[in-house]
């Protein structure tokens, strides 16, 4: 059902990628820690919404297919408008672009997967992985505006950095995984009619 509590908390990520992106058009360090917030509150969601939707029994085709949909998009939007307008160094622009060409991958192949009916459970690394990857974005959109005791950019880098490396393993990992199914022989399609297989040369 649409208006489920899990599906709303799931579509309430998208509805807030607008407002985050706005905030990077308004000057000043109050905008920074607004996005800052509004990022963290839809990350929690994310927990709340699988947790909601398994104890009330509300888990639906609906929830699954915009569940991952509304977490790429969120961190797609965070990480091109960080770059977009400086926030990061030109050098840590490398691991955002990991990042974002892993989520392709990983979708496309999640996609061939489920043609053949094949599920690909999410590891421990590659939770690991969006739990760095969640703390790092809020980090960098706070950035230059953080407290003075401590480099936030910095460290909001080095943590993107780190997100990119586990991306890169579980990247590898989900590959691996998927070429075994991709190289298995393709059964031939039943014929009822009893026509002989067509081959071509």
């Amino acid at each position: 059902m649409m208006t489920s509590l899990p599906n709303l908390l799931t579509l309430s990520r998208i509805v807030v990628i607008p407002l985050v992106i706005a905030t990077f058009y308004v000057d000043g360090g109050t905008a920074r820690w607004v996005a800052c917030g509004l990022f963290v509150a839809a990350a929690v969601t994310d927990y709340f919404d699988g947790y909601l939707a398994r104890s009330r029994n509300q888990v639906s085709a609906m929830g699954r297919f915009l569940d991952p949909i509304a977490d790429k998009l969120l961190v797609a939007a965070v990480l091109f408008m960080l770059v977009a307008y400086d926030r990061v160094s030109e050098i840590s622009v490398l691991p955002a672009l990991i990042i974002l060409l892993r989520e392709i991958l990983v979708s496309g192949l999640r996609e061939f997967l489920a043609e053949v009916r094949i599920g690909m459970p999410v590891s421990k690394l590659a939770k690991w992985k969006t739990g760095i990857q969640m703390v790092a974005l809020p980090v960098l959109l706070v950035g230059d505006y953080g407290p003075d005791i401590a480099p936030v950019r910095l460290i909001g880098e080095a943590l993107l950095w780190l997100a990119a490396a586990l991306t890169l393993v579980t990247g590898w990992d989900y590959m691996q995984s998927g070429l075994k199914h991709m190289r298995a022989p393709v059964a031939a399609p039943d014929d009822k009619a009893g026509a002989k297989p067509h081959h071509v040369a």
